[in-house]
Parts: C-alpha cells; sequence; structure tokens
C-alpha cells in the first residue's frame, strides 16, 4: 500500500481523467478496510465525541462526497458495486449493519446530506436499480431527518439536501422542511455575500464549503422550480467570491483560519460547487486554477498514513489540533472538492487552459469577517489580520482558531500543546497574559473591535480588573502592534510572533540562525525569517522553542517573542513582528523596519522611510 499511497504525491492533477485516478488514490485504500457486510469502515482507533459504531458509518459515508460526482460524470469506478450494497445494507432495519434510529442533534444528520446529494445527482444509478422494498428502505431512513432537531447553524441545510433528492427521484418530501430551514438560513446572512454559521457564529470555511456549496447545489437542480431562491444564491455566491478569493496564494495554498481545517482540500470547493453551478464571477479557467493548484498543494503534503488512508490533522498528523468530532473517516468531507468530476468531459471547465489567480489589490478589508487580508506577490505569502470576535464558542483551542493577531498561509497558527509556560502554550500571533503562576491566558473573545482599512482594534479582558487595548497596523512583511494595558495585577506578558518552522520539505531538518539582541530576536531557517523588535524597550526579546506539533503546518517551530512584567496600572507595550517566506533576495530587516516616536502622551508609529502609519494620545 505505501507504493499506491506514494503514487498520488505523482498526480499531475491537470486533466478529468487525472483528477478521477485521484479520487481512485484516495478512496481506494479506505475502501479495502471495509466490512464484509459494506456499510461501515473501520479507518482508524481514535475516537469523535459520537459512538464509533456512527463514526465508522461516517467514513463509509463520507467518501460518497467524491465518488458520486465521479460516477455522474461518467467514471467507471469500480468500487461503486461494493459501495451500492452497503447503501441498501446500511438502510435495511432487518439488516446487521442497519444504520438505526437517529435522534436530535445526532452525527447521522450530518452524514444523511450525502444521500441528499446522491440522489439528486444520480438517482438512475442509486435509486432507480432499487427494489420496491429496498427504495422503501432507502427512502424511510433518510426522511427520519425531518423529525429531528439539528444545530441550529450549516446543519439545517442537510435536510434541504436530504428532501431535494427525494423530489428528484419523485419519492415523498418535505417542502415545508425546505422552505423553513432556507428561511432560516437567511437569518445567517451578513453582507458582501458572508453568512455566519449560525446567529453569533463565526465566518471561517463554513461560509464557502457549507453554506454556499450546499445553497448552490440547491441553485443548480432547482434552477426551474425556485428560480427566485436560485438566483439569489448565486448572486450573493459571486459577491462572496471576490473576497474569498484573497484567502488564496499563488502556490495554491489556502488560509489556515478556524476549525475544521482536517477538511483539508475542502478549502477549494465552493469553487467547485460555482463551477457545477455555471456562476462565473471568474473565468473557467481561473477557477480550474485555484481548484487544481489546492488540491496539488495538498497532495504534496504529508497527510496520508502508510495505509494510504487519509489522517487527521493538517499538513501532517496532528491529534493536538483536531476538533471533538473528528473520528479517523472525518477528512474525507474534504472530497466534496471533487464535485467538478460531475461535469461532462465536454464541459467548458475541462476545455478551458488552466490560469493562475488574476490580479489582486495587495489588500482586502472583509469586515463580515472581521479580517484584513493582505498578499505579498514576491513571495506568495497571504495573511489575514484579525480584529477579533464578540462572540466566543466551545469548540476545541477556540481562541487559536478565531482571535489570534494574524492567521498566515506560510507560517500558520499554533495550539497549546498544555497549559504550562511559554513552551506549552506556544503563543504564536498572540498576547499571552500571567500572574507569574507559568499559566497564561489569551484572548477567547473581544469587548470591542473595529476595522479600519489597514488599523485593527480590539478590546478584551482575561480578567474582570485587567483590561488590553490593541492596536494592528496590518502589512507584510512588517505590521505593528500597540497594546495598552490597564491592569490592578501584577503581570507577565508575552507578545509573539510568526511561529518559523524549523524542517523544510518531506520534514527534513535544516539550519536554524537565531539572533538576539536588546530589544529584538530573529531567526532563519532554509524555509525564511520571522522576527520581532520591541518598539517600546520594555521588555525582552527571546526565542521560543514550543512543543512539537503544536503548530498546524510544521511540526518543529521557532516563535520570536518579547516577554515584560507590569506592575498595578496603565502600561503601553509596542512591537513590529517580520514575517516572510524565503526569497532569491536577501532582505534587510533591520534598515525596512517600523519605529516609534513618544510625545509626551501621544504615540506615533513611522515606516522606515518616515511615513506616519499610525499615532493614539493615551491622555
Amino acid at each position: 500500500m505505501k507504493n499506491f499511497t506514494l503514487s498520488i504525491y505523482n498526480n499531475p492533477l491537470k486533466s478529468k481523467q487525472d483528477v478521477q485516478r485521484a479520487i481512485e488514490q484516495i478512496c481506494e485504500p479506505v475502501i479495502n478496510s471495509l466490512h464484509e457486510t459494506s456499510a461501515h469502515i473501520h479507518i482508524g482507533n481514535t475516537s469523535a465525541s459520537y459512538p464509533d459504531s456512527i463514526a465508522e458509518m461516517e467514513g463509509f459515508s463520507r467518501l460518497l462526497w467524491g465518488i458520486v460526482p465521479y460516477v455522474a460524470g461518467g467514471g467507471d469506478d469500480p468500487t461503486w458495486d461494493t459501495m451500492y450494497q452497503g447503501i441498501i445494507n446500511g438502510t435495511n432495519p432487518n439488516h446487521e449493519e442497519y444504520w438505526g434510529t437517529i435522534h436530535h442533534y445526532d452525527q447521522r444528520i450530518v452524514e444523511m446530506a450525502v444521500y441528499g446529494y446522491a440522489l439528486a445527482l444520480i438517482p438512475e444509478k442509486i435509486y432507480a436499480p432499487l427494489s420496491a422494498e429496498e427504495k422503501r428502505n432507502l427512502v424511510n431512513w433518510v426522511s427520519q431527518i425531518n423529525d429531528c432537531k439539528a444545530h441550529d447553524c450549516n446543519w439545517l441545510l442537510f435536510a434541504v439536501l436530504v428532501n431535494l433528492g427525494l423530489k428528484t427521484v419523485g419519492a415523498p418530501y418535505d417542502k415545508a422542511k425546505i422552505d423553513e430551514n432556507l428561511n432560516r438560513i437567511e437569518a445567517f446572512y451578513l453582507s458582501d455575500g458572508w453568512y455566519s454559521d449560525g446567529i453569533n457564529g463565526h465566518c471561517d470555511y463554513y461560509t464557502s464549503f457549507a453554506i454556499h456549496y450546499y445553497c448552490l447545489l440547491y441553485a443548480k437542480v432547482m434552477e426551474q422550480d425556485d428560480p427566485e431562491r436560485s438566483n439569489l444564491y448565486k448572486k450573493r455566491a459571486s459577491v462572496f467570491a471576490r473576497h474569498f478569493i484573497y484567502w488564496f496564494s499563488n502556490d495554491g495554498s489556502a488560509l489556515p483560519y478556524g476549525r475544521s481545517l482536517t477538511y483539508r482540500f475542502a478549502q477549494s470547493s465552493f469553487w467547485s460547487a460555482m463551477v457545477f453551478a455555471e456562476v462565473e464571477e471568474f473565468s473557467y479557467g481561473e477557477m480550474k486554477g485555484i481548484i487544481l493548484k489546492n488540491l496539488r498543494w495538498w497532495l504534496s503534503q504529508p497527510i496520508f498514513h502508510q495505509d494510504g488512508t487519509l489522517s487527521i490533522g493538517y499538513a501532517y498528523p496532528n491529534l493536538v489540533m483536531a476538533e471533538n468530532y473528528n473520528s479517523p473517516g472525518s477528512p474525507y468531507w474534504g472530497l466534496k472538492t471533487f464535485l467538478i468530476l460531475a461535469l461532462d468531459d465536454h464541459h467548458p471547465f475541462w476545455q478551458a487552459e488552466e490560469q493562475e489567480l488574476p490580479r489582486l489589490q495587495p489588500m482586502s478589508v472583509q469586515k463580515p469577517a472581521h479580517l484584513v487580508v493582505c498578499r505579498q506577490e514576491e513571495t506568495g505569502h497571504v495573511a489575514a489580520f484579525n480584529s477579533g470576535h464578540p462572540f466566543t464558542n466551545d469548540h476545541t483551542h477556540t481562541s487559536a482558531k478565531y482571535e489570534k493577531f494574524v492567521y498566515s498561509t506560510f507560517f500558520g497558527f499554533s495550539v497549546p500543546r498544555a497549559e504550562w509556560g511559554l513552551g506549552q502554550g506556544a503563543f504564536d500571533s498572540m498576547l499571552a497574559v500571567s500572574e507569574g503562576d507559568g499559566l497564561f491566558r489569551v484572548k477567547r473573545k473581544a469587548e470591542e473591535y473595529q476595522l479600519n482599512d489597514d488599523i485593527l482594534y480590539t478590546k478584551w479582558k482575561p480578567w474582570s480588573d485587567v483590561v488590553i487595548r490593541t492596536w494592528i497596523i496590518a502589512g507584510l512583511p512588517w505590521h505593528v502592534r500597540v497594546h495598552h494595558i490597564e491592569t490592578k495585577r501584577e503581570l507577565e506578558v508575552a507578545d509573539g510572533g510568526f511561529a518559523l518552522g524549523k524542517t523544510s520539505e518531506r520534514f527534513r531538518e535544516g539550519e536554524v540562525h537565531e539572533k538576539k539582541d536588546a530589544h529584538c530576536a530573529f531567526v532563519k531557517t532554509p524555509l525564511g525569517k520571522s522576527g520581532i523588535v520591541d518598539l517600546t524597550e520594555k521588555g525582552t526579546p527571546l526565542l521560543v522553542h514550543p512543543n512539537t506539533n503544536t503548530n498546524i503546518l510544521h511540526s518543529r517551530t521557532v516563535i520570536p517573542t518579547v516577554k515584560a512584567s507590569f506592575g498595578n496600572g496603565q502600561h503601553i507595550l509596542a512591537t513590529a513582528v517580520y514575517g516572510e517566506p524565503k526569497m532569491e533576495r536577501e532582505t534587510d530587516s533591520a534598515t525596512e523596519r517600523p519605529f516609534l516616536k513618544m510625545d509626551g502622551n501621544k504615540l506615533s508609529i513611522y515606516s522606515a522611510d518616515h511615513r506616519i502609519l499610525f499615532q493614539q494620545d493615551f491622555t
């Protein structure tokens, strides 16, 4: 199996045939794990928040996000007969592999969506060949979704897909449920094409690979029956696309931000849904480039186990960053990107020549998402500066996934390994605050926030009697942070820069060059350079070597950090943070760095060429 796994890394992903082969390469090792009765797949031995039997049902079902469009587009899938028998068995209440009666908020509600998707895309393959009893079993099993409560977020669209599939095959379906749930989704719409994932939810990849994805499926299938909604969903997707394209780098990588990142290449599934629904906000050649380059980037990362199955993690296997709902089969939700395989061989998408990203502005202010996205074309580096959010959630590592100052395609971000000290906390791109006991607190939500072009502001409280106001002056390769700290406690604070990987390609160790003086700390590896400067000269620069496997891109990293101590009262800490991938030219970070001047209580930040970047009076 090892050689088979390696073969996927050599797939050029240029033609439809290459993409079809990729589905075969990804699915074959998993299908080899099918139970003899073919309705559950045991992929690994780690657990999720739901029973292992449901995780095995999930592992089976998620393969269909790739297999169904493969079959719909004329692919000759040798595993279809096996999967098809599994669907028959799993929906048969008299079979030992029956998937069972579902309950409110059941994980199987999530997995039912793909069966509605299949009924809508390949009714002649999945429904027509069934016997009358088998049809009743399938309809009865998926129809349970209409009697169960779902979480008030993207989950509402799972029932929409199921009923859409039932409608397609002429089976009884719940139109009222479709209308009710789609009307509720309207409450999540913000502006500029953005949806939050529920009331007061975050704007992250769930906007793209969930809400827009399902709405675009609806728009295509219901073009004639519901033209009003179809047109609305297509228009919103077009507007969203103009912002979302900024999340993608020239090298094919996309911005790592938010939860559920183990779905990996689902990052580009929005563009596949755009193509499927024939929404051309960008040309087919440009969207083809985004999708295929993203797939190539992912298939160049060590994301597979030696047996060929996908791992839980991001750029490498990593349970530390995983969600509580990630089972061994969860990563296969990323197969949603392969919706493009449903297109006919002669579709303009497959005929179009793959193109690079269109010319984009250096900065994109995305207020609904609370982000300012900066692009450095010379290096391909994309960084999203974040004002923070007024609401939080109870998902794993929420502070690390939603509240850091900046998220980067090149540096990624880190999650804490444990609770003690800077090494276990891995506090890159955030301000960590402690009472000197080694236990650090970080921002979990913002009391106030503002975005004003390249200036972001947030106010937060690690304790009720400690108020921190932070201004971020966004930019690449330098950005500046100004922290105003008002405290009634003795504090230690640590402002972390970008986490730079120590390892280069395929986890080979590279040379690490460290440089520190009284006011700055820099580190350089074969990957690039990261540094931080204490502009207020009140702290101690240091280079933190955090615990392994804390960063989602690189298993071993270094974090330039400024650490300072403050007593009861008001204090200002300002830092300039540098981060840049390796380039052919050698940059002189010292001559390009911003600098600070204080005139009484008035603080001014200047660029290296003496332009005023930021001013604030702290009187």
